[in-house]
């Protein structure tokens, strides 16, 4: 099968999706492929993804590859490093079974994946995941005498214009089901306005639900210039030493921000930020909260994330899951319900008004006249 079209390459996925088109060849540069990632990939419709690195290594059953094949999408595996040299962005490339071809020259080739053999590696990687459970407890024991201070300490989170003591503050995290997980909390968000944090992509997803977010939290890797100019509070997650990376994108687009150096990942800020300024409820939405999930993410080990949770557990409710908690219905008897309480509306209006009697009784007789009655 040969398949034609324009290539987009990137080495991050999640900046890659942002100008990929359906009718593109996507070339991207990803070690075990996550689930956000694979879905973020089959939104865009594209047919065709060559990775240069093994999408599923055997170090855990990452589902991101199946997501993939099961949608249809045709992937090239681990066609090696040398394809960003031999291809450059917006060069029309074929993909000829598990070659890449270009002006007639296979420049790279690898395996063409299956559904069938995605599965039969993600069953040989389930073998593996008991050490690599082992692996994240040991990493996670070490952290935790480094970064006990973010549960025995007062944090001194950077004040914000957003007041949010006593309010609900709402958490979104671009993790597993954040989209489903986020519209089903919309009749959440309009009736109590809850502080809307985003979790650097998080803040996309905010607006894509409809919203605004009122602040933005994060190293502002993967938050679109959209959502940084959409009039949030930007908090800027530095390392610990004070470097900045971020810092030089907000001030090359002239916005004002907020530095807050913390040992943590930008996930526990979003969620530390609304504990420490007082916030009544902290709503949390994609959030990770196991195993494959901290692995999906590269993370070995969750000692920040461990201590964040137990810091704010009284105020934290997690929503991850709530759109397959409860689903809105309307049955027989609803239906029945309100056409006899129309019929009821009707009735009233018929007795109460002789202009509508009037009008009823000449149809009546025009009917009468029309059939011979």
């Amino acid at each position: 099968m040969r398949h034609q079209g324009r290539v987009r390459l990137d080495r991050r996925t999640k900046d890659l999706v942002k100008r990929l088109g359906a009718e593109d060849i996507a070339i991207i540069d990803h070690v075990d492929m996550d689930r956000v990632s694979a879905e973020g990939l089959l939104e865009t419709g594209v047919e065709v993804v060559v990775n240069a690195s093994r999408s599923i290594s055997g170090v855990y059953p990452n589902i991101g590859p199946l997501l993939l094949a099961r949608g249809g999408v045709r992937i090239i595996d681990d066609v090696g490093q040398g394809v960003f040299d031999a291809v450059k962005e917006g060069d029309t490339i074929s993909v000829v079974g598990g070659d890449v071809v270009l002006d007639g020259k296979t420049v790279a080739s690898g395996e063409l994946l299956t559904v069938e053999s995605i599965e039969k590696m993600m069953e040989e990687a389930k073998a593996g995941l008991g050490a690599q459970l082992d692996k994240f407890a040991r990493n996670t024991l070490e952290y935790l005498e480094r970064e006990k201070s973010l549960l025995t300490d007062t944090i001194a989170a950077p004040p914000t214009r957003t007041a949010l003591a006593g309010k609900h503050a709402l958490v979104v995290v671009r993790g597993y089901d954040f989209k489903e997980d986020l519209d089903a909390l919309k009749p959440y968000i309009r009736e109590i306005r809850p502080v809307l944090i985003g979790v650097d992509g998080g803040a996309d997803a905010i607006i894509e639900a409809g919203f605004t977010p009122d602040i933005i939290v994060g190293d502002m890797d993967s938050v679109s210039d959209r959502a940084l100019r959409s009039g949030a509070e930007l908090i800027v997650h530095a390392y610990a030493d004070g470097r900045c990376p971020a810092c030089e994108r907000l001030e090359a687009m002239g916005l004002e921000h907020t530095k807050w150096a913390l040992t943590a990942t930008s996930e526990d800020l979003g969620l530390l930020l609304p504990y420490e300024a007082g916030a009544d409820l902290i709503v949390a939405v994609g959030t990770h909260a196991n195993l494959v999930e901290y692995l999906d993410k590269g993370r070995g080990g969750m000692a920040s994330t461990f201590l964040v949770r137990l810091k704010v557990g009284p105020k934290l409710v997690d929503a991850k899951g709530v759109n397959k908690l409860y689903r809105t219905s309307v049955g027989p008897t609803d239906l029945l319900l309100l056409a006899s309480a129309a019929l009821v509306a009707v009735t009233v209006i018929v007795m109460i008004s002789p202009e509508v009697r009037e009008m009823l009784s000449l149809l009546l007789l025009r009917v009468r006249t029309i059939i011979g009655i």
